[in-house]
């Protein structure tokens, strides 16, 4: 930490001892190094100097010296915004560093690689060059497993949030607060609308035509002001509060009633609503809760999609999945064994979630069946809820799955059918 330099000045020392301890292969990596520094060169056979598309200016390229004596330069994060410019820019800098002229830029030794991907064939080309290159020197290196490619750079680099969705979680907080916005200023327009219709009322027998008419024109102005759905949650609010005031809520799904009870009976004899209603009569704190509360199964849906819960089920999921599909089917059994409704909460394993079949790969093989059930065939989502009646209407069944969802339910479906 207190060298002057980029490296220690230990450096060398520490490789000659690695030397002496009879090591044939020694890495040495250094810390970020700055533009005109090169001082690993001397102590290694084969350098690389691994840099990322953000290298700044053009000026700041011609500044980095490694340019001139690296034998080969990767550009990682090669999926990052501008990287197949930094690469054309970096081959043509090497070729004017090293003045080969006469020579393709992209014949230079510089690679494009995303690290953080599996299997990324931009990573495996700077992989296969390196093992050329210590051949060349003399170490001998086995046959590898991995394919050659015929690339320099990664060719699979698709970012995983595209160029136009970058920001798009600043555009959800905009949208918001735009809205928050919006309301604020509806909420001020309909208190006002009120308080100038109550003053026009109060002042109908008693005041001059002039006053009547600016009082008109304010209210037609605070009318126009207010946007439909505002005046609509304003002019059914007397209906919506007749609804919940019953005994019963009805709601039409398909043809079909579907009837709640709205009150609760106590213990104690008491009949508490299960809904209750603010008591404002002022509109514009009535319609800022309507825009920003509102009532269950209404927008802007902070208190649920539905109007009320599911009555006659008993609303506690069983929650399982480890292991095979037959050792998960033994804990859902058992979770569901004394429960009327079979509520079944499935957890698939990560292999199963981003749509691979088990496998011995090394990144598959440890995590098959791990903090999640391995599904991968028909067989398996039969035998994941063999002895339940997928089509009950006691019987619910959630699966938590990424890609592979429509892959999954249709299993499920078929599961259902056999």
């Amino acid at each position: 930490r207190d060298a002057v330099g980029e490296i220690p000045a230990v450096v060398g020392d520490a490789i000659a001892a690695c030397k002496l301890c009879g090591f044939d292969f020694i890495v040495v990596e250094t810390p970020g190094i700055g533009q005109g520094d090169a001082a690993i060169v001397p102590l290694a056979d084969a350098s690389m100097y691994v840099m990322t598309p953000e290298f700044g200016a053009q000026s700041q390229l011609e500044k980095i010296d490694m340019l001139d004596f690296a034998d080969l330069v990767a550009i990682n994060k090669f999926d990052r915004k501008g990287a197949e410019d930094a690469y054309r820019d970096v081959c043509k800098q090497m070729q004017r560093n090293r003045e080969a002229f006469g020579r393709n830029p992209e014949e230079m030794p510089v690679f494009g690689s995303i690290a953080s991907r599996f299997n990324d064939d931009g990573t495996t080309a700077v992989y296969q060059e390196i093992l050329a290159r210590l051949q060349a020197l003399g170490l001998k290196i086995g046959e590898g497993r991995l394919p050659r490619v015929a690339t320099r750079k990664s060719t699979s680099a698709t970012v995983i949030v595209p160029a136009e969705r970058v920001r798009y979680l600043a555009e959800i907080a905009a949208t918001v607060r735009d809205y928050h916005a919006h309301v604020r200023q509806q909420v001020e327009t309909a208190r006002e609308r009120q308080q100038l219709a109550g003053t026009r009322r109060m002042l109908t027998d008693e005041s001059e035509d002039a006053v009547l008419d600016a009082l008109d024109l304010l209210l037609a102005k605070r009318e126009s002001a207010l946007d439909e759905t505002s005046r609509k949650l304003l002019e059914r609010w007397p209906e919506t509060r007749e609804r919940y005031a019953g005994d019963e809520f009805v709601v039409r799904v398909r043809e079909r009633e579907i009837r709640t009870g709205l009150r609760h009976v106590t213990l104690s004899g008491s009949s508490i609503p299960k809904v209750s209603l603010p008591a404002f009569e002022d509109h514009g704190e009535l319609l800022k809760w309507l825009l920003l509360e509102n009532l269950p199964g209404h927008f802007p849906f902070t208190a649920g999609v539905f109007p009320f819960k599911r009555e006659g089920e008993d609303p506690t999921r069983m929650f399982a999945g480890e292991g095979d599909a037959f050792r998960t089917n033994r804990r859902f059994k058992q979770l569901s064994e004394h429960s009327e409704a079979k509520r079944l909460s499935t957890a698939f394993d990560s292999v199963t979630l981003y749509g691979c079949d088990p496998d011995e790969r090394p990144d598959i093989y440890g995590k098959i069946g791990n903090s999640g059930v391995s599904i991968a065939t028909l067989d398996d989502m039969q035998a994941l809820y063999d002895g339940f009646d997928l089509c009950q209407p006691s019987t619910s069944v959630s699966m938590t799955i990424n890609g592979p969802a429509p892959i999954i339910l249709a299993m499920y479906l078929n599961a259902a059918i056999e």
